[in-house]
């Protein structure tokens, strides 16, 4: 596992809105992550709604919605942090999915200008995904660690162009 050397990312995200975006697949490990995500918010002082969508391919325009302005119709939210698991397969389709999602989620960070927490799990198999979950007894917390680095990020963002 990666947990070893994980870095320190606790900030102060008092007055700020962030949103929780979940695939739907694999519930049992998916409540988990989103538990760990929006504990991680809270305990940082932050806001957080949660959102739930069909699966990992969808979360980009999820998190594109949410972090757009408010005067465009998007939801406002100063960062997003997106959960998903897609669990590989006999088929191509873990290989275009995964690819998509993270091309995706990149994207939309980079044409918003504000974080995206990438939260999605993708994993030779589901045994690996509930070892990162979070859930009691769980080595790791993705979850919790993509909150946590969303959080970090928005502050890093605002000291870098005050």
């Amino acid at each position: 596992m990666s947990g070893a050397g994980a870095p320190d990312l606790t900030v102060d995200a008092t007055g700020l809105r962030v949103a929780v975006i979940a695939g739907s697949w694999h519930e049992e490990i998916m409540s988990h992550l989103v538990t760990g995500a929006e504990q991680a918010i809270a305990a940082a002082g932050g806001e957080h709604s949660t959102f739930r969508v069909a699966g990992a391919f969808e979360l980009p325009l999820a998190a594109q919605l949410a972090l757009g302005s408010r005067e465009s119709g998007g939801g406002g939210f100063d960062a997003a942090v997106c959960l998903g698991i897609v669990v590989r397969g006999g088929t191509p389709h873990f290989e275009y999915i995964s690819s998509s999602v993270t091309d995706g989620l990149t994207r939309v960070q980079l044409d918003t200008g504000k974080p995206v927490g990438f939260g999605v799990l993708t994993t030779d198999t589901e045994q690996q995904a509930v070892d990162r979950s979070g859930r009691p007894g769980a080595p790791e917390s993705k979850g919790r660690e993509a909150a946590e680095a969303a959080l970090h990020m928005l502050v890093t963002a605002r000291a870098l162009t005050a």
